[in-house]
């Protein structure tokens, strides 16, 4: 063995009948990724590349009230969006305007030297999920107790830029 790779042992694994090839380095275990693993992982890091997106977790609104704005604002420009929102009175307006905001910065720092007003950015995708629910009690007559469920939910926002997506299936 070379003395510079004194310290490394490469040996192989059989874990649930697929080989794995181990380097052992230091009394350190690395598993080393397999080709098709790394391919996969690489092609889903290069998607991720073009996706604009935000996440709202644990919103403390049920997803009914928020689904109703959402609805509004779906496959809309950002321009307009923004306006629906900013004048809306709804509670839940108020955070999806402030998770739009989110997505056009996550835009801006994937895309830094190009402007807003260029790209023709508009909400491919917006979807809001049941979050956890608090169960609480309340008094009933009679000695008896109903259930309060206190909703929230998770939204997700997906920006796309009209120019490219043209591109793209100009292409294909």
């Amino acid at each position: 063995m070379p003395p510079h790779l004194k310290e490394f042992f490469v040996g192989d694994e059989v874990i649930n009948g697929f080989e794995n090839q181990i380097v052992y380095k230091k009394n350190k275990t690395i598993n080393k990724m397999g080709s098709r693993k790394r391919i996969a992982a690489d092609a889903r890091k290069e998607a991720k590349k073009n996706v604009y997106m935000a996440r709202l977790i644990d919103n403390p609104t049920s997803p009914r009230k928020t689904r109703i704005m959402a609805d509004l604002i779906r496959g809309k420009e950002i321009d307009y969006a923004l306006n629906v929102l900013k004048y809306s009175r709804r509670e839940s307006s108020e955070k999806l305007l402030k998770l739009l905001k989110s997505a056009i910065a996550n835009w801006q720092v994937k895309n830094e030297g190009q402007r807003i007003e260029d790209a023709q950015l508009y909400i491919k995708y917006i979807w809001v999920d049941g979050g956890r629910m608090l169960k609480r009690l309340r008094t009933a007559p009679q000695g008896r107790a109903n259930r309060i469920r206190k909703r929230s939910n998770h939204v997700t926002i997906i920006l796309e830029d009209k120019s490219k997506s043209n591109l793209e299936n100009n292409i294909e």
